[in-house]
């Protein structure tokens, strides 16, 4: 059918609208950032400090984004439940680091009290996000797709609020490692310990997965089972059993990830897995939703974006205390990377089939 002149005229000032949009954000970016580096307000130290800390709030981003892309790479489904079931991980590693330190063991072995309560809330997490799967997503694999995404939705809250009534609404002050207590200084610029900790951490952790998932026979086959179940199934590919391990992977990155992150904000409570979730999907959709190494890159550049985004340019255009607004960046960023980019920075355009 042809396309009436008043549609066509609708189409125009919708795109030149969102053409504005794109044209004030990246002057408000620009302007900001030149008042700000122009007036000299931080030294090239603190801005050299605001990277650092990126980095690492960007290795945890990253690995929490890996769960939402390895599923979405093979259910094409956005799992809303994942940054819960980040928060589970932190919640088992809280009350096995607990014990740990009452009988004294961590003062004694502090490597193994960091990595005991880390495998305990990679192993938590991921059977919790097995049982999410069995339960709330596999009776709906041949649904349409706002059914597993309702189902998503409530999982999350399910989980939110059954941790809210077996522990409570307060907040716990996840126990300190004195090993962590402290940092160096490199050139005038102070790295903390626990920073190193959480940037090396995450950096083996994603190896590992990048490893098991393009060389290992588990891995060839969530690839297969990405491109087509059917095939893959009549291959003799047990797909039930490929899309749980592709849950649990995901899921015991963001159970470690719940641990680096308490070693970061030394506290954790039932609701701490909402925005660290929502910045994760955010990095998964800025590397290229369903893309391993593009959510690396995007956890880590939102990171860092959101460590020097406030001051480098909200500062500039005169807003106070402009670090209250941090969270802002990573919203305004996906809005961004959905109207410049929507295949994120190393993501593919699906065909219609697959999207």
């Amino acid at each position: 059918m042809r396309t009436s002149f008043g549609e066509r005229m609708l189409d125009l000032v919708v795109s030149g609208f969102l053409w504005g949009i794109r044209v004030a954000i990246v002057l408000a970016i620009i302007i900001g950032t030149i008042v700000t580096l122009s007036k000299g307000v931080y030294t090239s130290e603190q801005w050299i400090g605001f990277i650092v800390f990126g980095i690492a709030q960007g290795a945890i981003y990253a690995l929490i984004a890996l769960g939402y892309t390895m599923v979405y790479g093979i259910l094409r489904m956005i799992n809303f439940a994942h940054g819960d079931i980040f928060m589970t991980g932190a919640f088992g590693a809280y009350f096995v680091a607990t014990w740990l330190n009452t009988i004294g063991f961590v003062d004694k072995n502090p490597a193994l009290g960091l990595i005991i309560p880390i495998l305990f809330a990679m192993i938590l997490a991921a059977a919790i996000a097995m049982l999410v799967e069995r339960i709330a997503y596999r009776p709906l694999r041949n649904a349409p797709r706002l059914v597993p995404l309702i189902s998503a939705i409530g999982a999350s809250f399910f989980l939110e609020y059954a941790f809210r009534g077996f522990f409570g609404p307060g907040k716990y002050a996840y126990p300190p490692l004195k090993a962590l207590d402290g940092g160096w200084t490199i050139m005038n610029v102070e790295i903390q310990k626990v920073q190193v900790l959480v940037v090396a951490a995450a950096a083996i952790m994603m190896a590992i997965l990048y490893f098991v998932v393009m060389y290992t026979k588990v891995g060839k086959a969530m690839r297969a089972v990405s491109e087509n179940q059917d095939t893959a199934a009549l291959m003799g590919i047990d797909v039930n059993r490929i899309i749980v391990s592709t849950f649990a992977l995901g899921a015991a990155m963001a159970g470690a990830a719940g641990v680096l992150f308490s070693l970061v904000y030394r506290q954790i409570d039932f609701f701490m897995g909402f925005t660290p979730g929502i910045k994760a999907f955010t990095a998964a959709v800025l590397g290229g939703i369903g893309n391993i190494p593009g959510a690396m890159v995007g956890g880590l550049v939102l990171g860092v974006f959101e460590s020097i985004g406030p001051s480098l340019f909200l500062e500039g255009l005169g807003i106070p205390r402009p670090y209250q607004l941090k969270d802002v960046i990573a919203y305004t960023m996906l809005v961004m990377i959905l109207l410049f980019r929507p295949s994120g920075i190393l993501g593919e355009r699906l065909s219609k089939k697959k999207a």
